[in-house]
């Protein structure tokens, strides 16, 4: 099938922004609670009404401050209660929201704030303070700066005592659907990010879509979601604004390190997160089973799943003989994972990387799907994902409601629909390109079932083409042999080259509870270790995996283990954790010439 599209289940209001939302709450759901902080540890509730109090008395403070209608204003922190309360502040100011990820080094944070020109920042800690004071020279649009940390939302509240709530609710109905509410600036794989004009239209379209397909995911006064993704990216926005549209109840925390006791203690219906969480959450239980000497029983209970799972795709179903066996591990194993995830919850939606089919079957056998979608910043977060009902584990989804996938003749995923952003800020060449024809190019190669299930195959700048001339999606196979425990990262080479090779680095967590468990010295780093037979046989079970994914020209034959880290800090990794793969190539050429010497 070349091109699918669905009928959009919920009709974007033409004069209103996204501050309706907080608005409709407040009127509708005054005490029900949509959002909860943590104070000393405990969560704690925030109602409609009083989340819509906080959000104006910030929102004068900002108006007090001199911010105008579509003035663009930075946010640079992790993800807190205070990113989302300011958020919606700065949309009640008529501002445009601006995010800057917390990671972000004082060179990214000046291009991001001069490229916008942004007239004010809010940042979350000393060193982001520092960071923009170090190149505030260099923006001398930039008349504020607060800092949460340092009371920016009192600070705020103190400020706008003297304006008043009809000013507030003049410049909250100023903007429309067709103007920006953000400039989310893209991770940059390569070259400068750009930034990435979203509008209200586009959050509307997005979340409220995405809300009534998964409705019973959805429910008012019963659902809640945990978000941890950094607000920086637009993954993490849509679950931000998503629940707010629903309402159902967020609760924000900055990190993942944490993560297990976070759900516990918030004990959410529905997670929204990456691959990598999911994949922590089963190489940890398979890690802790077999260090209790139930390693085996871990294996067969995982093995049940998968075939329960896959069983469920057939017309008959799951024999008897296999329910009994799953019932029986729903007891010992199943029951107990799902107490890691919180215990209430039966769904979540994961983003931003492919989960790959196992780990798919596997959640679904426990009782816990997770459904698969697909998106880039340009569209607003997903624009393909797995309905509830109706889920294709392997797949990416059908396409949004009210939107279109087509896939172009060389195999481009392109893409139509009110969710798409409206241009590149300051940037009409990238924009034109990007939205050649009317239709978004994505730079993925997919394909369309007959369904209209969507499945991504690789990224046609990523393509390899051995010395042999056949074309290699690197994705297909760094993503199967990352789901290994042992690894942190995978990069596929081989352009130009007469095979696939692969460089792998080593998830330092498990390396040292993989050293302990075969004898290997205390303290054992990548670079003592990267030689180690056992180690190389572990990682080979990892490469055959991948290689089972793909045909034989384009399996890994040989691989390397680097002795290092790809980071964020090192250069090697965006903010979005997406490979710097031509800075990746340029640092570890040596290893690469290495894989390739006779």
């Amino acid at each position: 099938m070349r091109e699918f599209s669905l009928p959009a289940l919920y009709e974007v209001p033409a004069d209103g922004n996204l501050t309706d939302i907080v608005r409709r709450n407040a009127a509708q759901y005054p005490e029900v609670a949509v959002i909860a902080r943590k104070v000393g540890g405990v969560w704690q509730d925030v109602t409609a009404r009083a989340f819509l109090a906080e959000v104006h008395a910030a929102a004068k403070g900002l108006i007090a401050s001199g911010i105008q209608p579509g003035d663009r204003v930075g946010l640079m922190s992790r993800t807190r209660y205070e990113w989302t309360l300011l958020d919606f502040a700065i949309w009640s100011a008529g501002a445009i929201t601006v995010p800057v990820y917390e990671t972000s080094s004082p060179e990214q944070v000046q291009w991001i704030l001069s490229d916008s020109g942004a007239t004010a920042c809010v940042v979350e800690t000393d060193a982001h303070a520092a960071a923009v004071e170090s190149v505030r020279e260099s923006l001398p649009a930039l008349k504020n700066v607060w800092q949460i940390e340092a009371g920016a939302v009192e600070e705020l509240g103190r400020a706008g005592h003297g304006i008043s709530d009809a000013s507030v609710e003049e410049r909250s109905s100023l903007a429309k659907a067709d103007d920006p509410a953000t400039i989310v600036y893209t991770s940059g794989t390569t070259g400068r990010p750009k930034g990435c004009v979203l509008s209200h239209r586009s959050f509307f379209a997005e979340c409220g879509n995405v809300v009534e397909r998964l409705r019973p995911l959805f429910r008012t006064g019963e659902c809640s979601v945990l978000l941890f993704l950094p607000l920086a990216h637009v993954f993490g926005r849509l679950v931000q604004v998503a629940p707010m549209m629903a309402p159902i109840k967020l609760g924000c925390v900055p990190d993942i390190k944490n993560l297990t006791d976070e759900l516990a203690s918030f004990r959410p219906t529905l997670i929204l997160g990456v691959p990598r969480v999911f994949e922590k959450v089963y190489n940890s239980a398979r890690a802790k089973a077999q260090a209790d000497g139930k390693g085996k029983i871990f294996d067969k209970a995982a093995d049940t799943a998968i075939a329960y799972s896959k069983a469920l795709d057939t017309p008959s179903g799951p024999s008897l003989g296999l329910k009994i066996k799953h019932k029986t591990f729903d007891k010992l194993v199943y029951s107990k994972l799902r107490a890691v995830l919180g215990g209430r919850g039966e769904y979540a939606i994961s983003g931003g990387a492919p989960l790959g089919e196992r780990l798919g079957h596997f959640f679904r056998g426990i009782g816990f799907t997770v459904l698969e979608g697909y998106g880039l910043t340009e569209s607003c977060a997903a624009t393909a994902f797995n309905p509830w009902d109706r889920q294709k584990i392997g797949t990416v989804g059908q396409p949004l409601p009210g939107s279109v996938v087509r896939i172009a003749d060389d195999g481009e995923v392109l893409l139509h629909g009110e969710h798409l952003f409206k241009e590149y800020w300051n940037n009409p060449g990238a924009t034109a390109e990007a939205l050649a024809d009317g239709w978004f190019h994505t730079g993925d190669i997919g394909t369309l079932d007959e369904d209209g299930y969507l499945r991504i195959t690789g990224r046609k700048k990523e393509i390899i083409v051995t010395a042999g001339g056949k074309n290699v999606a690197p994705a297909v196979i760094e993503d199967r042999i990352r789901a290994h425990a042992l690894v942190a990262e995978c990069m596929v080479v081989g352009d130009g080259r007469p095979f696939v090779g692969a460089l792998v680095t080593l998830d330092e967590e498990f390396l040292g509870r993989w050293a302990a468990e075969h004898g290997k010295p205390q303290g054992s780093t990548p670079a003592s270790l990267r030689e180690d037979p056992d180690l190389l046989a572990a990682l080979q079970t990892a490469v055959d995996d991948g290689n089972a994914a793909v045909s034989k020209a384009e399996s890994v034959r040989k691989f390397r283990v680097l002795p290092t880290q790809f980071t964020e800090e090192s250069g090697h990794l965006t903010p979005s954790l997406k490979l710097k793969r031509n800075v990746v190539a340029k640092d570890f050429a040596n290893d690469i010439e290495a894989i390739y010497a006779k």
